[in-house]
């Protein structure tokens, strides 16, 4: 049978984070989190949209645990107060899953110049992960979970020399963002490890999911491919309740390991499965050029060494 909600424990005193949770796969991984005892942080752009759904929620499930963040991934001033509020309110984080994106979309950029695929699916979640790892290294077994996508596979790393993407392509953008996605979990796990830290970071891979990204795409960058992804995915794609299992295993199997890529069996379908090999071919240079990036990009120096020997500190004080 495979892995599947079933499988998730008791969650039950665990604050979890999590990004565009008012839809889709993000929704999806809010609903799961809270039924199985999770208070869950609902860091959305639109706190109307997210009432509503929060609403929903507490009828759907009795006890359901919810609050709402305003996060604009597009805007760092945005993410540094949403992650204010989740500190004031929460000083041990137990999950995050940097879940919200956008894909495929005309050529723009971010409140701070980022072009904006790559600003929204891998530095605002890289900033929002920075400011908010002292609450996860105060647990004692976080998860940080990043959402990759197969399309993946249509990009390359980030170019130093190039991080606007001068000659822009939707698809090679979104694939851009998503390898830095994977990137960023790969070796934010590394970089734990190596500091001792019981925390671990995850990717997940939805596969062909039917969300509203590909609505979106079409309706914002009116293109073939974007219609056709939009027309495809409703006959073959997955619902979101399968997409999202991947992230939901990333974010609660007590035996995923640090770097671990999970995805769905069939791509369309399936149960959540660990895939060995996604790490294997990224070389360490690749990785630590695309850490100093983002931190050159965004002006944050995400020090993961020094957040680690700073919260074993507390440990010893505690």
């Amino acid at each position: 049978m495979g892995w599947s909600t079933t499988d998730i424990g008791n969650l039950a005193g665990r604050i979890a984070v999590v990004t565009g949770a008012n839809g889709g796969l993000g929704l999806e991984t809010t609903r799961e989190l809270a039924r199985h005892g999770a208070h869950v942080v609902m860091a959305v752009r639109s706190r109307e949209k997210a009432a509503a759904v929060r609403e929903a929620l507490a009828a759907e499930i009795p006890g359901g645990s919810l609050e709402i963040v305003t996060l604009d991934l597009a805007a760092l001033a945005s993410v540094r107060e949403a992650a204010d509020a989740i500190l004031a309110a929460h000083p041990v984080v137990d999950i995050l899953v940097n879940n919200a994106g956008v894909m495929g979309i005309g050529y723009g950029t971010t409140a701070d110049g980022f072009e904006m695929q790559l600003g929204v699916n891998h530095l605002g979640h890289f900033v929002l992960t920075a400011l908010l790892t002292p609450a996860l290294l105060r647990s004692r077994g976080a998860r940080v979970v990043s959402v990759t996508s197969t399309a993946r596979f249509l990009g390359r790393p980030i170019d130093a020399t190039d991080p606007q993407m001068r000659r822009y392509d939707p698809w090679r953008a979104y694939g851009r963002s998503k390898i830095a996605d994977l990137q960023f979990a790969v070796e934010l796990s590394r970089r734990l490890a190596a500091a001792g830290s019981p925390a671990r970071a995850c990717a997940a891979d939805p596969g062909f999911s039917h969300t509203d990204l590909q609505a979106r795409s079409a309706r914002e960058a009116p293109g073939l491919s974007q219609r056709f992804f939009d027309t495809t995915v409703g006959w073959f794609g997955t619902a979101p309740a399968t997409g999202a299992l991947p992230q939901l295993r990333a974010a609660t199997d007590p035996r995923a390991r640090g770097g671990t890529l999970f995805g769905l069996r069939f791509v369309v379908g399936g149960p959540p499965i660990r895939n060995p090999y996604a790490a294997r071919g990224m070389k360490p240079a690749d990785l630590a050029a695309m850490w100093s990036i983002s931190e050159r990009m965004t002006g944050v120096t995400f020090d993961v060494a020094g957040l680690a020997r700073a919260a074993a500190g507390e440990w010893l004080k505690g």
